[in-house]
């Protein structure tokens, strides 16, 4: 019976090695798949230009916004600029079209802090174009990391940040996608933040905005799949633009073209990613850590911004 014992526990043991092992490949196979192979292979991967002639492009006139305008006009589509400047857009729109002479460059004056008026206007004016892409860039975030209670004139400031991370991508999705159901065929880019997946104290209605386009993106993109409309959500780390206020690029902060030319090649392939390699890196990094001890990576988020904060505050006084 003790060897019968022996040799039952040692089966067992074998069975448990070999189903631990197995999601161990599993697990890896997985991971390179999604992350390396998927990308390089281009399974599934769709044709800008048979969408349509235009791309649509918010928050165009800089970082990740003109990037993109950049590399759709690559792909040979017209492309459709709207900011809140127009010297910027005719700067942008100069400068994008000395170089991609071939391409149709439209600008177009949009506050997306304002919801009143500009929503109308922008139906008006892109009404009849045959657009392919759609790409909801504009956003703003807070000027540096801050406790919710302190932020300086946060009814304005909040009213304001939901109205261009929120308001924008619902809006501008209403507009566009009504055309892309009735051609079958159109793509929808929605740029949500890795805020939006991690812990991200002292931004809290920053990232809880960038959650919300994240939500709608997923749901969205089952309701329209059908339709021949893909929607992907992008959730980048940090990028070297205006916003972040990273001036040089690096590995993990790339330059906003860069940024872009990995997440395009994502599109068809990934409805939700980072869209470069380092920031999901760091996403599953950071969420490791929240599986093992929530608390901890709560801690470590928040002393990361703790210190940016600080120092912003001592900018400020100097």
């Amino acid at each position: 019976m003790e060897e019968e014992g022996i040799c039952f526990v040692s089966k067992l043991s074998l069975v448990c090695t070999f189903i631990v092992g197995f999601q161990i490949i599993r697990f890896l196979f997985s991971y390179i798949y999604n992350n390396f192979l998927n990308v390089a292979l281009q399974i599934n991967s769709i044709n800008l230009k048979e969408t349509g002639k235009w791309a649509v492009v918010t928050g165009a006139t800089d970082g990740i916004g003109k990037a993109y305008a950049e590399i759709l006009a690559k792909k040979g589509l017209n492309v459709v600029l709207i900011s809140r400047t127009l010297s910027k857009l005719e700067a942008v729109a100069k400068e994008l079209g000395e170089k991609y002479k071939t391409v149709e460059f439209k600008t177009l004056v949009a506050d997306f802090t304002d919801t009143q008026q500009i929503y109308h206007d922008l139906d008006k004016q892109l009404n009849g174009l045959d657009i392919g892409v759609l790409v909801n860039n504009v956003g703003m975030s807070y000027h540096h990391p801050e406790y919710f209670l302190d932020v300086k004139n946060k009814d304005e400031f909040f009213a304001n940040l939901i109205n261009c991370n929120i308001f924008s991508v619902t809006n501008m999705c209403k507009i566009v996608m009504p055309g892309m159901v009735e051609r079958r065929r159109g793509v929808v880019v929605n740029v949500s933040s890795a805020a939006a997946q991690i812990p991200n104290p002292l931004l809290s209605v920053y990232s809880a905005s960038k959650a919300y386009v994240l939500k709608f993106s997923e749901d969205l993109g089952y309701e329209y799949h059908k339709f021949g409309v893909t929607v992907q959500c992008i959730l980048p780390g940090y990028v070297a633009t205006n916003m972040s206020m990273i001036r040089n690029a690096t590995w993990m902060a790339p330059s906003p073209l860069t940024y872009v030319k990995e997440a395009v090649r994502t599109i068809g392939i990934k409805e939700e990613t980072t869209g470069y390699y380092p920031h999901s890196l760091l996403v599953d990094t950071i969420n490791l850590l929240k599986s093992i001890s929530p608390k901890l990576s709560r801690w470590i988020v928040f002393r990361t911004l703790a210190n940016v904060r600080a120092r912003a505050l001592r900018r400020a006084v100097h």
